[in-house]
């Protein structure tokens, strides 16, 4: 067994083909399988059930599934080391971010890093809060950029910007051309939320938790599961929502959308680069952090 047996071993998981693995590394189905071959033979259990359409790992191969990624993280981060003792920022990076962040904020930040460091490559991962909080914390990823604080105290969180959340309503809604509404007008609206576990929801209830409210106040009419759902049933007519305006600028500019405020309702939040207490990052993770405390001036 080596190392490269189990980045093997991972891309057949991955992909849940040999072909497809194959193909993203440069390799024959027929040298794929025996490598998958040789793990095998190595453990004395089967680790890849061949079905009729996919590859699935058995119990076992889970279990090492797990074990190559975290070896395979080590490798990386070995190499990066090495290469910043010669002054040299380069590697792979693997971060996560929730909704907001990772496709509104992160994009272009990843793109002036890698500009800076031509040598790094970066794996961006974008799930709810709660879940990129979870891969953290697990070990599976150096960093997160997440739109809700963690109770956990092995995480170690900090602020990197604000966001403030606001209303939003179709163009042609009654409420447009208005700067605010009433939290008693609002409750009586049609209204979309995110699932739980999104950033955005729990800024919502803290929110209304303050003032002396809850969501099953709220005529929720539909909960949907990614940020451009709620947007797109906004657009349609399904109901109105909170969001960051950061998720509907170009709506906003082009004046299909508009944002308001709720009176008596603090929406404030912030954006949280989260990593493990006890975890060192990796010389291409602590550059990619002070690069983004650099570039994200946090009010």
């Amino acid at each position: 067994m080596d190392l490269w047996q189990l980045r093997i071993f991972c891309k057949v998981v991955e992909y849940k083909s040999f072909s497809k693995a194959g193909r993203a590394i440069h390799l024959s189905q027929p040298t794929i399988s025996s490598h998958i071959q040789a793990l095998e033979q190595h453990f004395g259990c089967r680790l890849i059930d061949r079905m009729a359409k996919q590859a699935e790992p058995t119990a076992a191969g889970q279990t090492l599934y797990r074990y190559a990624k975290r070896l395979d993280a080590l490798r990386e981060e070995a190499e990066a080391a090495i290469a910043a003792m010669q002054g040299e920022v380069r590697g792979r990076l693997h971060v996560g971010a929730s909704t907001i962040p990772g496709n509104y904020l992160l994009p272009e930040l990843i793109g002036g890093f890698t500009r800076q460091h031509p040598g790094v490559n970066v794996a961006l991962e974008i799930a709810d809060s709660a879940r990129i909080m979870a891969r953290v914390l697990g070990g599976d990823l150096e960093l997160g950029v997440v739109g809700a604080a963690s109770r956990d105290r092995n995480a170690l969180q900090e602020p990197l910007m604000s966001d403030r959340l606001q209303l939003i309503v179709p163009a042609g809604h009654r409420w447009a051309g208005h700067e605010r509404v009433t939290l008693t007008d609002l409750i009586e609206e049609p209204f979309i939320i995110r699932e739980q576990g999104s950033g955005t929801l729990a800024a919502l209830q803290t929110a209304l938790q303050q003032a002396g409210m809850g969501l099953r106040q709220l005529h929720i009419v539909a909960e949907m599961g990614t940020t451009t759902a709620v947007i797109r049933g906004i657009k349609a007519g399904v109901g109105v929502s909170i969001l960051s305006p950061l998720a509907v600028y170009e709506e906003l500019a082009e004046g299909r959308l508009q944002a308001l405020d709720v009176a008596d309702l603090s929406l404030e939040r912030h954006f949280y680069l989260i990593r493990h207490r006890q975890r060192s990052l990796s010389p291409v993770a602590g550059a990619f952090a002070a690069y983004l405390h650099a570039s994200l001036v946090c009010d």
